[in-house]
């Protein structure tokens, strides 16, 4: 079978969700079925995977796709129960005090509490908890994801305490003998090695992220303004710019001085205390309030079916016992994640395992305590006492939290398998790399010497079919190494744009589309959802890619 041949069988997946999901804005309940099946047949007459691998993966997938889940089901719950008890009034309160300016508390809400909860947990947690924060303050549920969306990317590659790089990208590269040889020739550890990865992806990151923010008020003033204006959104470009300075700033410093662990976790906390004083401050925020039109005007796409920003009124609490739920779970999460501490191998501990699955080598496995679906309900109950929860609101929270789930199940119970399939197509019987890396050495082949402008697109891609920047660093890191090696890229440089490729593919990726949806009561609208993050996610790609070519020339 020709190569063309090959290449088009092993894109069919991808494009048909493209198609289908995009082009016809079919539901992902619809579109990921087709997607899955599409996925089974190429993997086993095309690349000739076994049927058991390819069941076998099915079934991993679902354990995975029961992973999210938990997450979606607990995010949402601990949501309904703080519109119980009036908490999310109080919040909305407070942030107005802060500032009414929509486009302000977007760059609060999305683009720093958020990603400090990426520095935290990752795996798509800020969208479980930023979105539903902006639907309690009034924010459309289609304007709160997208912008929740767009965030996924600058403080991903350094998520979660560093997993991408740390785990993923380690993972990756470990056992290699061409790696070893490389990193003995140079007189380098792996852990050193990835330093100075890192140091290059925050100097990416750093560079394309301070403009972000101005995007993100950009396109939320365009697309969800009564004006349909960019400039409405860029007439706030001086608190933009300076919010995303006071981010990537300590990011990249902290990268630089202290490593891979902590640059978003770090980053974040310091943006948000100079920001939040700011903002309060009115240094820098524009003098003219921008809002909404009033719900009435909106189309009927931008509301799911959650209600959140329609908090109960009937309840007056201080911010402080309003926001305490958030604070645990913020606080849980940042302990609980740091490897310096025992409690994430405590909680790590305690793990279902299911080994060999249907014989093969794959497996799948839930860690019920480390999930951040765990300290949600942990959180949840915290709020049902300190906020004094009835019963009777506790049961309307649960009902609403699980009719919600329901709508959701389908699409990613045909999602992940439909990645887990795709990924272990290495094991086939023809003889060829799995699916994903055919894809990109064709690619790599075709671009020759341009190819650092392209390594950011394979990190996206990865991203895109696994759902996470620390799969696609596993999945990709060897390769980019070894096209580094082949084409005379310092590999530093290489496997720093794969890893900041991979952190924006988390913006359209499908699993992270669907769980964002979710939390807002948006289930159905994914594919309107993709189209309006794709210009910032090629922003990203492009800029990242134009910046490698600029660093290949300069030596860095």
């Amino acid at each position: 079978m020709s190569r063309s041949i090959l290449v088009l069988f092993a894109a069919l997946p991808i494009l048909s969700v493209g198609v289908l999901l995009v082009g016809l804005r079919w539901p992902a309940k619809r579109a990921m079925p087709v997607a899955w099946m599409l996925a089974t047949l190429v993997a086993g007459l095309g690349w000739k995977t076994p049927w058991v691998v390819v069941a076998a993966s099915t079934l991993q997938g679902l354990v995975m796709a029961a992973s999210i889940l938990l997450i979606i089901f607990a995010a949402i719950f601990l949501l309904n129960t703080l519109q119980q008890s009036g908490a999310l009034l109080a919040i909305r309160q407070g942030f107005c005090e802060i500032s009414p300016d929509r486009r302000v508390q977007t760059i609060l809400v999305a683009w720093l509490f958020g990603a400090f909860i990426e520095g935290a947990a990752g795996f798509g947690t800020p969208a479980a908890v930023a979105a539903p924060l902006l639907l309690a303050l009034g924010f459309p549920a289609m304007a709160a994801v997208v912008v929740c969306l767009i965030i996924q990317s600058t403080p991903v590659s350094f998520g979660a305490a560093g997993t991408p790089l740390l785990f993923g990208m380690a993972t990756g590269l470990s056992g290699a003998d061409s790696v070893s040889v490389w990193l003995g020739q140079e007189g380098l550890t792996l852990p050193g090695f990835l330093y100075h990865v890192g140091v290059r992806v925050a100097l990416v990151h750093a560079i394309i992220g301070t403009f972000l923010p101005l995007l993100l008020v950009g396109l939320l003033t365009r697309f969800f303004g009564k004006k349909e204006s960019w400039r409405e959104g860029f007439a706030a470009w001086p608190f933009a710019l300076f919010s995303g300075a006071a981010f990537t700033v300590p990011y990249f410093l902290t990268a630089l001085l202290l490593g891979p662990e902590f640059p978003t976790l770090l980053g974040s906390l310091i943006g948000m205390v100079l920001v939040v004083v700011a903002a309060r401050r009115k240094f820098l925020v524009p003098r003219t309030v921008w809002d909404f039109a009033p719900r009435a005007e909106w189309p009927g796409y931008w509301m799911g079916s959650l209600e959140a920003g329609r908090a109960d009124e009937r309840a007056r609490m201080g911010l402080l016992r309003a926001w305490a739920p958030y604070l645990l779970v913020a606080g849980i999460l940042v302990i609980s994640r740091i490897p310096q501490l025992p409690f994430k191998t405590w909680l790590q501990s305690f793990k279902w395992t299911w080994s060999s699955i249907l014989g093969t080598d794959l497996s799948a496995g839930i860690e019920p305590l480390y999930l951040p679906a765990g300290v949600f309900l942990i959180a949840a109950a915290f709020a049902m006492v300190i906020q004094r929860v009835e019963a009777a609101a506790a049961g309307r929270a649960l009902r609403q939290s699980l009719g919600t789930l329901l709508g959701t199940s389908a699409a990613l119970g045909f999602a992940v398998p439909m990645a887990r399939i795709f990924i272990n197509t290495s094991a086939n019987e023809a003889g060829l790399p799995g699916m994903p890396i055919y894809l990109a050495e064709t690619a790599a082949g075709a671009a020759g010497q341009a190819w650092p402008a392209l390594a950011p697109v394979a990190g996206a891609f990865g991203a895109f079919i696994a759902g996470s920047n620390t799969v696609s660093n596993m999945m990709f890191s060897l390769f980019q190494f070894s096209t580094a090696e082949k084409l005379a890229f310092a590999p530093a440089l290489i496997l720093a744009l794969q890893a900041v490729g991979g952190a924006a593919g988390n913006m359209i990726c499908v699993h992270n589309v669907v769980a964002a949806s979710a939390v807002t009561g948006l289930g159905g609208q994914e594919g309107r959802i993709i189209r309006e993050v794709l210009i910032p996610f090629f922003y990203y790609v492009i800029f990242a890619g134009l910046l490698g070519l600029l660093l290949v020339r300069l030596g860095i």
